[in-house]
């Protein structure tokens, strides 16, 4: 594609398709930008065909085609003034020297799941570094190992395990369309976390773009970087070309099933009951929890938990297991079903039963409006609580709550070990997730507020001193900065409350790798 070559005229092409258009500011940088580009990169891997502009009529699709949370897609909502769709490392390297030499926001997306927008919007003028199209995957199973690109999506990661060996697996999320390089730089947990931890506790290597253009592997940046990025949220220190992944042993058959039960079948005791036993089971059973609003034949408002299980083994062990443990719940032979591990990723992903495996591939972010928190739980929730819960639940209406049990591998992970300090003494770990299909402030603000008001009721019965949180769920409500600067005592509120005692180490190393802080967002690690 050609670009204009008059920055007068550029200026006029950018207020005309910027919906938040920052046509006042000097169009010198997005223009020198545009052409430090092609002079960094070689004639071999033209990077041309890789830059949209909104002069270009793929930049709407482009822009859009990977953002989860409709609440940051508004006519509104800041855009950028180029998407760098990097088809080789070359072009990661030039985006980021280029947007550093220029003085531009660099934004760098994967899946685009961030549950705040922050991989691709900001307060300042910026540019997006979009990695879709660095998606290779490569399984070696002679060394149980498989190199991962940032771009690739967590259902392609596994179809193509399966495709060469039915033996091997990887603990990471259940939902198919998040991309690797958010997920694993985040921490990364599925249904396998309980045998084998999280994701980032089984990455061996790694490739990363540094401030300077370089490209790094595990041996030439350090183990404190390599430490730092593998949970400490990449995009605070470099671009994270691609993960080495060390492939996990599955049985040829797993076991599944998800059991249903209401408020008026017994929910609340059986809830009571599940967080005390759940954390203590074998670490070859995950038994997730997750509440959400039903109807009831009367046209009234419910809360139904399923009980959902993934289980190393086969369907008798498991019967007799979850009925010694856990007798109150009921489950029956018939609930079961067994699969191999790859069938079991899309049972997770909801998609029906009899689905082939094949549906892992497909790209497609679903859009809705959301907003999300998490909050980690270590002593048991009183029935009156789990009651509140239920009610507020039935105000929001549109809300369910994700509920995973810890304990198993995760207890015995050092919380030093990873940037990710969320280990033994939690119970569990929940994330709210209200959602809603059409644009409007006040139904945003409404419903909002009453994931907000949720949260608060909980505040006595979770984590304190910090409030721990996820950062693969992030939340502006914990504290945010502003993406033109960094204070350090606003990022010590939220850094302190997703990596706890490791913010420290993670500000040491954001120091010494990107002293005057390039890779920023309005949650990233600053330097001292």
């Amino acid at each position: 594609m050609k670009f204009p070559n008059s920055p007068v005229l550029l200026a006029i092409l950018l207020f005309l398709s910027l919906s938040v258009s920052w046509a006042n500011s000097d169009p010198g940088p997005i223009d020198g930008f545009l052409r430090c580009l092609t002079t960094q990169t070689q004639s071999s891997h033209p990077i041309d065909e890789c830059i949209y502009t909104p002069q270009n009529t793929s930049f709407q699709s482009v822009l859009h085609a990977r953002i989860n949370n409709l609440r940051y897609a508004t006519t509104t909502t800041s855009k950028p003034l180029a998407i760098i769709a990097a088809k080789n490392e070359s072009h990661v390297q030039a985006t980021v020297v280029c947007a550093k030499q220029h003085g531009l926001q660099l934004k760098i997306r994967s899946g685009g799941h961030d549950f705040e927008g922050l991989s691709y919007v900001s307060d300042v003028p910026f540019v997006i570094l979009d990695m879709f199209n660095l998606s290779s995957i490569n399984v070696n199973v002679a060394d149980e190992s498989a190199w991962v690109q940032s771009g690739a999506l967590l259902g392609q990661i596994y179809y193509e395990i399966a495709r060469n060996t039915k033996v091997h697996g990887f603990p990471a999320g259940i939902c198919p369309t998040v991309g690797a390089g958010g997920h694993f730089s985040g921490g990364g947990y599925g249904a396998l976390m309980r045998k084998y931890g999280l994701s980032i506790d089984n990455i061996v290597d790694a490739k990363l773009v540094d401030v300077n253009g370089r490209i790094l592997d595990r041996k030439s940046m350090g183990e404190d970087l390599f430490w730092a990025i593998r949970g400490g949220g990449g995009a605070s220190f470099g671009v994270i070309l691609s993960w080495k992944l060390k492939l996990v042993p599955v049985p040829a058959k797993v076991t599944v099933f998800s059991v249903p039960r209401t408020i008026e079948e017994g929910a609340t005791d059986l809830f009571y009951k599940w967080q005390i036993v759940a954390p203590k089971m074998p670490k070859d059973l995950f038994l997730r929890a997750m509440p959400q609003v039903k109807n009831t034949t009367e046209g009234k408002k419910t809360v139904e938990i399923s009980f959902i299980a993934h289980y190393l083994g086969g369907t008798d062990k498991l019967v007799a297991l979850v009925n010694e443990r856990f007798p109150e719940l009921g489950l029956q032979q018939k609930d079961c079903i067994e699969m191999s591990w790859v069938e079991s990723t899309v049972y997770w992903s909801l998609y029906p039963l009899g689905s082939p495996t094949s549906v892992l591939l497909n790209t497609t972010i679903p859009s809705i409006f959301f907003k999300g928190k998490s909050d980690y739980v270590k002593e048991p929730l009183p029935k009156e609580v789990i009651e509140s819960i239920w009610k507020h639940m039935i105000e929001i209406e549109d809300i369910f709550l994700e509920i995973n049990p810890y304990g198993g591998r995760m207890s015995e992970i050092s919380e030093s070990a990873t940037p990710y300090p969320h280990r033994a003494g939690n119970l569990f770990h929940v994330m709210y997730y209200t959602w809603w299909a059409e644009e409007g402030i006040e139904t945003t603000n409404r419903l909002v507020a009453l994931t907000r008001k949720l949260a608060e009721m909980m505040t006595p019965f979770v984590s304190k001193n910090p409030r721990e949180a996820f950062q693969n769920y992030r939340d502006l409500d914990i504290g945010a900065n502003q993406d033109n600067q960094t204070n350090f005592e606003i990022a010590r509120l939220y850094g302190s409350k997703y990596f706890k005692g490791n913010f420290d180490r993670l500000v040491r190393v954001k120091t010494t790798v990107d002293p005057h802080n390039f890779f920023r967002h309005k949650q990233s690690i600053p330097p001292v």
